[in-house]
């Protein structure tokens, strides 16, 4: 019961998040997830105990210093280890968020998804040997071909160029398209090359940042990325001096997909406020990010805790775990108006170990008012 509170769903739950339910726990290890699984009152109580003891003991002030101001140089070293061998490529993304697909693109101030609007979410894999726990496992991307670097544009090229830029209305990168999606915090594309790949329409340009110049250099260096159509640039969202390489009211799409979860959560909001004043009239936040007891959360050790519900993982990168209202505020103190923001308890099965794996994450759609 305890439970329901921060996982609560506004209007009612959503009907369909895939097309699996667990009806019989006997049948629990014939597939690898079932969608919409309820939680009962035991395991409930059981997460919140095990956060209240996972968090009692904080990390020492001096090193959660540490832990902030080196934030960048822990997510190079995640990606110069694992390169673009680590995320799957998130294909799923245009049945969770069709506004990224091309029949979107045509009238995509009108008819956007409403609260109610079902869907089904496929399944996702969590892998114990990166940063915590990920909700997609080590797998090598079938866009993980690579050009030779020295055919690429260096990342502190692109960053030099983009610190002199003057941004205006009318001549920016992008500026001659028809539909611009921002992707923060890329990583080294899995979001972005699905994108481009699926999404053909000759009015499309994706911009994508991440704080890890190792991540934006394999993007770049990638056999996928087409600077007509992409920029990928070095980019803090945390960092309030740093400007985008677009104008205000320029971005019809902005995708946080487990993104704010690294942010400190004290920076979060002026971060969302600045993304929100990048977006047009009627243009769309689009979130998914880890909910209140995930797994994850409930698998941390004691001193790993920096803040309530704020952690840091075996390798230095941060997660935070969220409540629906908590990202409810953080949108809608940006101007922002609710079209979706919706739990999914999945249950995850590693048939092979005969292991179940709880997760729990939060899916948001915010509008601009037009």
């Amino acid at each position: 019961r305890a439970l329901k509170s921060p996982l609560r769903v506004p209007n009612g739950k959503r009907e369909q998040f895939g097309s699996r339910f667990l009806s019989d726990p006997a049948r629990v290890f014939h597939h690898n997830a079932w969608d919409n699984v309820e939680w009962s009152e035991e395991q409930a109580a059981a997460a919140e105990k095990k956060v209240r003891e996972n968090s009692a003991q904080r990390m020492p002030q001096e090193k959660q210093v540490d832990y902030e101001i080196n934030a960048h140089k822990y997510w190079n070293d995640f990606y110069k280890i694992h390169e673009n061998g680590f995320f799957k490529d998130r294909h799923w993304l245009f049945t969770e968020f069709p506004e990224l697909a091309p029949s979107q693109n045509q009238n995509h101030l009108k008819g956007l998804l409403s609260e109610d609007k079902k869907s089904e979410i496929p399944e996702y894999r969590s892998s114990e040997d990166g940063p915590g726990l990920t909700t997609e496992e080590q797998h090598k991307s079938s866009s993980s071909s690579r050009r030779d670097k020295t055919q690429a544009p260096s990342v502190k090229n692109i960053t030099q160029k983009l610190s002199h830029l003057g941004i205006c209305a009318d001549e920016f990168p992008g500026s001659s398209a028809t539909y611009r999606i921002l992707e923060v915090g890329c990583g080294v594309g899995n979001t972005v090359f699905p994108i481009l790949q699926t999404n053909n329409d000759p009015g499309l340009f994706v911009y994508c940042c991440d704080f890890s110049s190792t991540a934006v250099e394999l993007v770049q260096t990638n056999s996928e990325y087409d600077p007509s159509r992409c920029l990928a640039f070095v980019h803090d969202l945390c960092d309030e001096d740093q400007s985008y390489p677009m104008p205000r009211d320029s971005l019809d799409i902005i995708i946080l997909v487990f993104v704010l979860s690294a942010v400190a959560p004290d920076k979060m909001q002026k971060a969302v406020n600045r993304l929100s004043r990048l977006l047009r009239p009627g243009g769309m936040m689009l979130l998914r990010d880890y909910g209140r007891y995930d797994m994850a959360q409930l698998r941390f050790k004691k001193g790993q805790c920096l803040s309530e519900n704020f952690y840091v993982r075996g390798d230095g990168t941060r997660v935070y775990f969220f409540t629906q209202d908590e990202l409810d505020t953080l949108f809608t103190a940006a101007g922002l108006e609710k079209v979706q923001n919706l739990v999914d308890h999945r249950l995850q099965v590693n048939r092979g170990k005969q292991l179940t794996m709880y997760r729990v994450w939060i899916q948001c759609k915010y509008r601009k008012p037009l």
